[in-house]
C-alpha cells in the first residue's frame, strides 16, 4: 500500500481489495478497542454523500485499522493554502460548492442522523475533496456520539485542534454541536482568504490586539455593518484575480462572522447555514467581475 498522508489519529495508506475498489486505509494509534469498536460501528451506519463512507475496521491486538472509501483529490488545505500563483487555486465556485458541501455533511451529523454526532475536529484537513470536488468530511476519530434526546455534557477532556476550538473547550461550559459551528467559521474565513486564519490565535495572556482572529472578527463585523461593498475584495484570495461573486463572498464573511460568535448561543445552526448558503447558490458571476485583472 502506499502512504497518502498521516495526522493525529494515524498513518494513511492507499490500497485496493479483492473487487479492485481502492480505499484508504488507517493505521489508527492507541485506539481502546472497547470505545472505539462501538463508536465505529455506529459511525459505519452514518451515510451522506458529503462524509466520508466507512466500509469496515479491524480492532484486533496490535491491528486497529479503519477502511474508508478513496477520495481522489485529497484534503483541503492542500488546495487553498499553497504558494500564490500555483496552477491548482481552486477557482470561487468550487469554493462555495465546497462551503455548501460541509455545512449540508455537519448538519447531517447534528440534526439528521440516528445518533447525535458532534465532530469535535472540524478543519480544512479532515475535509476531503472527490474527483468533482464534492467535499466529504473525514476523521470522526475525535467525534463523539449521542443518544437523542441525552445529555452532551459529558465531554471533559479538550478535543480538536487549535485555531479551530471555539471558546466553550477552556471553559466549563458543556460541549454542544456549536463547538462545530465555531470550527466551520473559521474554514469558511480560510477559503474566502486563502490563508490561515486559525494560526491567527494568541494566548489569553497575551495582550496582543492586531492580527488576531478577534481582531478579524470585529473588522469584519464593522464592514459588515457599513454596508459598504468595496471591502469584500481586499479580503479575497488574491489568486482569483477578481474572477468571485462579490454577494456570495459578503454572505459568506457574513455567515463565518455569525459563526465565531464567543457566546454559542448567537451562532447559526447548521441547518439554518445550509439554508442561507443555498439561497445564493445560483448567483452568477458577473460580467464585471470577470473583467477585473483580466
Amino acid at each position: 500500500m502506499d502512504e497518502i498522508g498521516s495526522g493525529g489519529a494515524g498513518v494513511v495508506y492507499k490500497g485496493v481489495l479483492d473487487g479492485e475498489r481502492v480505499v484508504a486505509v488507517k493505521k489508527l494509534g492507541d485506539a481502546i478497542q472497547g470505545e472505539l469498536g462501538t463508536e465505529l460501528s455506529l459511525i459505519g451506519r452514518i451515510y451522506h454523500k458529503n462524509l466520508v463512507r466507512i466500509w469496515g475496521f479491524c480492532l484486533e491486538g496490535a491491528h486497529n485499522l479503519l477502511v474508508t472509501e478513496y477520495v481522489a483529490n485529497g484534503s483541503l488545505d492542500k488546495h487553498i493554502f499553497g504558494e500564490h500563483g500555483t496552477a491548482s487555486v481552486l477557482g470561487w465556485n468550487q469554493r462555495f460548492k465546497i462551503a455548501v458541501g460541509v455545512a449540508q455533511g455537519l448538519a447531517y451529523l447534528h440534526h439528521e442522523c440516528l445518533e447525535w454526532v458532534i465532530h469535535c475536529d472540524v478543519k480544512p484537513e479532515n475535509i476531503l475533496l472527490d474527483g468533482e470536488f464534492e467535499p466529504k468530511i473525514a476523521d470522526f476519530g475525535l467525534a463523539k456520539l449521542y443518544k437523542r434526546g441525552g445529555v452532551g455534557s459529558d465531554i471533559s477532556r479538550i478535543r480538536g485542534t487549535r485555531g479551530y476550538m471555539a471558546p466553550e473547550w477552556t471553559t466549563n461550559l458543556p460541549i454542544t454541536a456549536k463547538v462545530d459551528v465555531y470550527s466551520y467559521g473559521v474554514v469558511l474565513l480560510e477559503m474566502v482568504k486563502g490563508s490561515r486564519v486559525s494560526n491567527l490565535m494568541v494566548d489569553e495572556e497575551e495582550d496582543v490586539d492586531q492580527g488576531t482572529l478577534k481582531s478579524l472578527v470585529r473588522m469584519l463585523k464593522g464592514k459588515l455593518e457599513s454596508g459598504e461593498e468595496s471591502w469584500v475584495e481586499e479580503i479575497v484570495d488574491s489568486r482569483l484575480n477578481g474572477q468571485f461573486n462579490c454577494k456570495q463572498a459578503e454572505k459568506i464573511a457574513e455567515i463565518a462572522v455569525s459563526c465565531l460568535e464567543e457566546d454559542r448561543n448567537k451562532r447559526p445552526t447548521m441547518d439554518s447555514v445550509v439554508h442561507t448558503l443555498r439561497s445564493y447558490h445560483d448567483e452568477p458571476i458577473s460580467h464585471e467581475e470577470l473583467a477585473v485583472n483580466q
